[in-house]
């Protein structure tokens, strides 16, 4: 991909420095996944974890609506079995794993319905921005289905088993401040969400990428093991990447005093 815009069939890109902006563009139907669009994302991704040039990404929308979830129409009009349903499912799991796991924090720029497999989308990034037009649910239980696209996983992880139920059994939505609460999302800004992302993705493109690659990775396959198992893996983790260069050049900083101090804003 090159430094200028480039157009997929469901998504754009384009560069801001070590910054690539994926947008999604299928505006017309709010953004909804087919499975085409699917397998544009999970070709994207995995060539973004190949690529030594792009440090970090953020992903917007065109439209009104970030990602109103799986396309309907086209589920329902190709009568897809049990089975070849089931094979969209791991098709989906396959995408959102490459973005979770492409190695460069990936922040989301919300708008409007982040809505079913929406939501599943935004849950494999790893930092989530909403405006004040952003609103989250899962109204799988209002249309007969189930999620497939990872909420189980994601979602439950976010805003807890319980949350989660209550949200696909009820349509209840979340929105605000109150989204920011129960995990939905990391901030909720008056004004653009795009200019939120682009901040925090500039700024995490800063680190090292060892760095961004074991907080963005290592964190999550962690949370999957059992304690024993997770305190040998961060260990591991923490030996490696707290040994690079990068790490030995900034800690240097630190006892010269001349790193940029913490400090709450």
């Amino acid at each position: 991909m090159s430094d200028g815009a480039t157009m997929l069939e469901f998504m754009k890109t384009e560069r801001d420095g070590e910054v690539l902006i994926v947008t999604l563009n299928r505006a017309d139907k709010r953004n909804a996944l087919s499975a085409a669009f699917i397998e544009e994302l999970y070709d994207l991704f995995e060539w973004i974890r190949r690529s030594d040039e792009v440090r970090a990404v953020v992903v917007r929308a065109e439209g009104g609506h970030f990602c109103a979830g799986l396309d309907l129409i086209e589920h329902h009009l190709e009568q897809r079995s049990a089975s070849d349903f089931m094979a969209i499912c791991r098709r989906w799991h396959a995408a959102f794993d490459a973005i979770q796991h492409c190695g460069k924090p990936v922040i989301g720029a919300l708008n409007g319905a982040v809505v079913g497999g929406g939501l599943e989308l935004a849950g494999a990034f790893h930092i989530r921005v909403a405006d004040a037009t952003t609103y989250f649910a899962l109204p799988e239980g209002q249309r007969g289905i189930f999620t497939g696209g990872g909420a189980t996983v994601r979602v439950a992880r976010l805003v807890g088993e319980a949350r989660m139920i209550d949200m696909m059994l009820t349509g209840r939505t979340y929105a605000g401040d109150e989204a920011v609460a129960v995990g939905l999302c990391q901030y909720h800004v008056a004004g653009s969400s795009f200019d939120k992302a682009i901040e925090i993705a500039r700024k995490a493109a800063q680190n090292p990428p060892l760095s961004n690659f074991a907080i963005t990775s290592g964190i999550a396959h962690i949370g999957n093991m059992p304690s024993a198992d997770a305190y040998f893996a961060e260990a591991f983790i923490a030996g490696i990447t707290n040994t690079q260069p990068a790490s030995k050049d900034r800690l240097e900083a630190f006892m010269n005093k001349t790193a940029a101090r913490v400090r709450h804003e």
